[in-house]
């Protein structure tokens, strides 16, 4: 990917999020080091790997110098958050913070919202976003080059879907894990050494990740293939099919959906 020819600000870059796509956009080299800026209230720039990245402890002075101005502090500290956006582009990560609330603080009518991970340290994130009216297309393009350097991306009509892929998308490896750890149990509780136990079903996990991102099949493609085969692997699926399985995921996805919408 080529070097853009933007600034981009993190305001909260030492956290997890933050600081992952600050990794991403620089490992992906869409910017250079000295054209992202990082403020936090001690200065401090996280470990990203690169030199030259500037460092602030003036919000303002972080936006001033910006084009591309990203939130990305718990969203219970976004009240504490002050500074005049000017002619640059807000965009936000922080999870149930409206579009009409940031535009409330930062002065501007041109606001990305948006949801990312931690995945992004990657450059294995999935951050969908949505625009306010006012935001331009050179607004969403630019939204859409930082996105995408740290993975995949794609735009949403509206902000409730942003709140159904915090649920959903934002957590990594977040509820995928909980599987994994349901699959190491099941093995070590009859027999399997512990160790060996996680190691299979770490790589089980890679592959099928790697399998289902970058083959042209459909998850539900995989799952009837493995059905039709009639093998082993169907014997499970079909008695996972006929259990509460899909029951318990959904209660599980709009419990999360549910707190993503109020958390603000």
């Amino acid at each position: 990917m080529t070097q853009a020819e933007f600034t981009v600000g993190i305001i909260g870059g030492n956290g997890m999020l933050g600081s992952a796509i600050a990794r991403g956009l620089l490992d992906s080299g869409v910017i250079k080091p000295e054209q992202l800026g990082i403020s936090s209230r001690s200065g401090n720039l996280p470990e990203l790997g690169h030199g030259g990245v500037r460092s602030f402890t003036d919000n303002q002075a972080l936006a001033d110098a910006s084009d591309f101005i990203l939130l990305s502090v718990p969203p219970a500290n976004f009240s504490d958050v002050r500074f005049e956006a000017g002619k640059s582009l807000v965009s936000s990560v922080m999870a149930g913070i409206s579009i009409a609330r940031i535009i409330d603080q930062t002065g501007t009518d041109c606001v990305i919202r948006a949801m990312s991970s931690p995945a992004a340290s990657l450059r294995l994130a999935y951050s969908p976003w949505c625009a306010s009216p006012a935001a331009t297309d050179a607004d969403k393009s630019l939204a859409r080059t930082v996105f995408a350097a740290v993975g995949a991306t794609d735009e949403l009509p509206d902000e409730d879907q942003i709140d159904l892929f915090t649920a959903v998308t934002g957590p990594v490896p977040g509820f995928v894990a909980q599987f994994a750890v349901s699959m190491v149990d099941y093995s070590s509780a009859r027999g399997v050494d512990p160790k060996t136990a996680e190691r299979a079903v770490r790589q089980l996990f890679h592959a099928a990740g790697v399998m289902m991102a970058d083959g042209p099949m459909s998850p539900a493609d995989h799952v009837t293939e493995m059905i039709d085969y009639a093998g082993t692997t169907a014997a499970g699926l079909l008695a996972m099919q006929d259990s509460d399985l899909d029951i318990s995921i959904a209660k599980g996805l709009d419990a999360a959906y549910e707190k993503a919408r109020r958390i603000g």
